[in-house]
């Protein structure tokens, strides 16, 4: 009898000479005469038939790593409980806990081809530098307008799913920081695509709303290890979370109501409730029409109101005048926001808009103290690696936990004698208090209002 063959072929697996029962993890392909199965499913097809002749990773040379960082407790049991998964599985720490340092230990562990994948290239290439310092290697890029294949590489989501045919038998070891990304559909192929047989998935929040990263469960290993502040505290810096509520002035008031209703009159008059993110992608295609336009207007005007109300300036006045000489950190939701702040107290900002040598510049002012203020929207609510702040104001957001928890993550680094305060700035009567609440729903240590 003929041993069977595994080879990769454009993100699948073909299986060739198979036994009779192969049909329960691979599909017949009348193109080729041959099974072919999804590429992460090397990983079983290994276990299930180890005589196999393996042709999937072919000139796989084993590397020889070591690093002198040391990991804390949890750290450490949170790489045993990944390798009595089979090195596979992912691994859920808040913000300021160190997540790298698990990777870079799996790294080490397995000291096999590696590639490691990350929403954006700052992140990609805050890794790449960590790695270089830690294991004192070249290590490759792909995105970012490189293309740099080395046995331990760095890569971004969206390079990752373009190139999955060509890198999905190159690395044996598949690590994905902020993991919850590749529950989406389009991410999710990567996963898919790549036959590597170790995983390990990295994210301060897993669960979505859309409950796609259930997923993840068949591709990555799931939730093999979790801990939250409350259990943390012996590695975290100490905080209070407290929610300033201000008043709209009378005119914002007026406008914002108005705005409100014919949002709210609309979504009536077409049945539409808001459950989740889905509802309002039903809002956002049922707007076609004039007066869904004019609902969606609406509902923009309504929501920038609540997010910059002149009062909100005052409060952010207020709490920077008790706090003066501490790193603040101050969030928006949006861009225009955050250049408001920026010039109304004279402070740096960094937005998507801001290039990476001046985003660097104003991190290393604030690094040094040079500056003690900075104003910032979205971008730096995941992975970035941002400087140690004391102080945060949240001057909008969104009702993610995740975006809310991250943000938080930011005050949390340890330091003798530290303790930590994020601030919310709500506007009273509107929508923004219902989602302050929806945000910081299961986060420890928050107090309604000051």
């Amino acid at each position: 009898m003929k041993a069977m063959i595994l080879t990769f072929s454009r993100g699948t697996i073909l299986i060739r000479d198979p036994p009779k029962n192969i049909s329960s993890i691979a599909l017949y392909d009348e193109r080729i005469q041959s099974f072919r199965s999804p590429a992460y499913e090397y990983f079983t097809l290994k276990q299930r038939y180890p005589e196999a002749e393996d042709r999937v990773f072919t000139d796989e040379k084993g590397l020889n790593l070591s690093h002198n960082e040391k990991l804390r407790s949890y750290q450490k049991k949170a790489i045993d409980m990944w390798s009595a998964n089979n090195m596979r599985g992912i691994v859920v720490l808040p913000t300021a806990a160190g997540k790298t340092h698990i990777g870079i230990e799996a790294i080490v562990k397995l000291s096999v081809s590696t590639i490691i994948i990350a929403p954006t290239i700052e992140l990609i290439q805050q890794w790449r530098t960590k790695l270089q310092n830690v294991l004192g290697i070249e290590v490759g890029q792909i995105g970012g307008g490189e293309k740099d294949i080395k046995p331990i590489s760095v890569c971004t989501y969206d390079s990752a799913y373009l190139m999955a045919e060509e890198l999905g038998n190159r690395f044996k070891f598949l690590l994905v920081d902020e993991v919850h990304h590749l529950a989406s559909e389009r991410y999710g192929e990567i996963a898919r695509m790549f036959a590597s047989p170790y995983r390990l998935g990295l994210t301060a929040t897993l669960e979505r709303l859309d409950m796609l990263h259930e997923s993840l469960e068949i591709t990555m290993g799931g939730k093999i290890f979790e801990l939250g502040y409350e259990e943390l505290t012996e590695f975290l810096a100490g905080y209070d979370i407290v929610r300033i509520p201000v008043d709209l002035e009378q005119e914002e008031e007026e406008e914002y109501e108005r705005n409100r209703e014919i949002f709210i009159s609309y979504l009536r008059k077409h049945r539409i409730t808001m459950r989740g993110p889905w509802d309002f992608e039903k809002f956002i295609m049922s707007s076609w029409n004039p007066e869904g336009r004019e609902a969606l207007m609406a509902w923009r005007k309504a929501r920038e109101i609540a997010f910059s109300a002149r009062i909100k300036v005052d409060a952010v006045r207020y709490v920077l005048s008790q706090n003066r000489g501490k790193k603040t950190l101050i969030f928006a939701e949006d861009t225009a926001t955050a250049y408001l702040i920026s010039k109304e107290f004279l402070v740096p900002c960094i937005t998507y808009l801001t290039p990476g040598q001046e985003r660097k510049e104003y991190f290393e002012m604030f690094r040094s103290g040079e500056i003690s203020v900075l104003a910032t929207s979205r971008v730096l609510d995941e992975g970035i690696d941002v400087p140690d702040a004391t102080v945060g104001i949240v001057l909008s957001g969104s009702g993610s936990t995740r975006q809310f928890r991250q943000r938080l993550g930011r005050l949390l680094r340890q330091s003798e004698g530290k303790h930590s305060i994020l601030y919310e700035i709500v506007a009273k009567g509107t929508s923004e208090y219902n989602t302050s609440r929806r945000r910081r729903k299961g986060v420890p240590g928050s107090t309604d209002d000051s």
